[in-house]
């Protein structure tokens, strides 16, 4: 029998990406020096130190996925933006300091797209986060040796409005993945995804996130036969990723990946798609054949936040995305199975 060498704590386990994470594990992925430990918020408050120091004492990981967060859609954000800021910072403060403190040998944090400034370029790459400039230290810090300091090229200007306490808490994960590396040596990293969607997700209309969302508005749309009104002009882009692709990508970074700099998980740039055609794609999969109407006093949130996937492809060149229509299909499909039981 074979001894289990890892202990990994899934903070955020009862999510999208944690639900996630678990199927594919349950589905022949883990390994077998692996335990798999899921916690929710249920299990501990971690927006408080003491029950987030107690929580890692009590399971001793020895590695972390960190996906627990404060999350909602575009409007939800626009309304509570200090909140999203405080509750964030709380978190992975305790939960970044836990890991430290119990000797964590690894974390992979979760980030997002919108950390980066709204005036940009595209792609966003990575090189927009961070620029080598010279270890203090690094014959000190194995882990560093192919990933020199870095110094955040991230804060050249603000996150977009509608999000920015939410953005600018995820920004500081990175400050801290590079201030517990050079500090005190610890393997400390994170993986930034596009739009996730999936089984599992958050399907409220108001507070989610546009696909899931747009997928409870076709269900109901459909149930009392009127017409589809999808909020804004649906002109924005997005890259979304499945769930389930993105939870086999979770485990490569922390079994394979060992860069301090963040790495963009992401589809490829020419599989982005407007929100009009995300619409029509969820109608085709629900048969809704009913009018799509767009809203167009209601806010676009960014135009887009278009991501290049060249660094994880340079690692993973074979890695399959399920496609998108195909994914949507398999969401619509849970969710109209799992309807009285979904968040929403």
């Amino acid at each position: 029998m074979t001894e289990v060498s890892k202990r990994i704590l899934v903070t955020g386990g009862s999510g999208l990406v944690g639900r996630a994470i678990e199927q594919v594990v349950a589905d022949g992925e883990g390994q077998a020096d692996e335990e798999w430990i899921f916690v929710s918020s249920r299990d501990a408050d971690l927006t408080s130190s003491s029950e987030t120091k107690a929580l890692f004492e009590r399971h001793k990981p020895t590695h972390v996925i960190h996906l627990a967060a404060m999350v909602g859609g575009l409007f939800k954000n626009i309304r509570s933006n200090l909140d999203f800021w405080r509750t964030n910072i709380h978190i992975n403060d305790n939960v970044l300091h836990s890991a430290h403190e119990t000797g964590v040998q690894k974390v992979v944090s979760c980030l997002s797209t919108c950390i980066f400034p709204d005036k940009t370029t595209y792609p966003i790459d990575e090189t927009m986060v961070s620029v080598p400039i010279p270890a203090r230290n690094p014959g000190k810090i194995p882990f560093l040796l192919n990933s020199p300091l870095r110094c955040p090229q991230i804060h050249n200007g603000p996150p977009h409005s509608s999000n920015f306490g939410y953005s600018y808490a995820k920004r500081m994960i990175d400050i801290q993945n590079r201030g517990y590396s050079e500090q005190h040596g610890r393997r400390f990293t994170a993986v930034i995804p596009t739009n996730v969607f999936g089984p599992h997700d958050n399907f409220n209309i108001e507070d989610g996130h546009v696909l899931p969302g747009l997928i409870h508005k076709v269900y109901l749309a459909k149930q009392s036969g009127s017409a589809l009104t999808v909020w804004g002009t649906g002109k924005p882009r997005r890259q979304f990723i499945y769930s389930l692709d993105l939870a086999r990508l979770f485990l490569w970074v922390l079994r394979e990946y060992d860069e301090v700099e963040p790495i963009i998980l992401s589809v490829g740039e020419e599989d982005e798609v407007s929100i009009r055609e995300a619409a029509e794609a969820i109608a085709e999969a629900m048969e809704f054949r009913g009018e799509l109407v767009f809203d167009t006093t209601k806010s676009d949130g960014q135009f887009k936040k278009t991501a290049s996937n060249a660094k994880l492809r340079r690692y993973l060149p074979g890695f399959q995305f399920t496609p998108f229509r195909k994914a949507v299909k398999e969401t619509c499909a849970w969710f109209n199975a799992n309807y009285a039981n979904a968040r929403k």
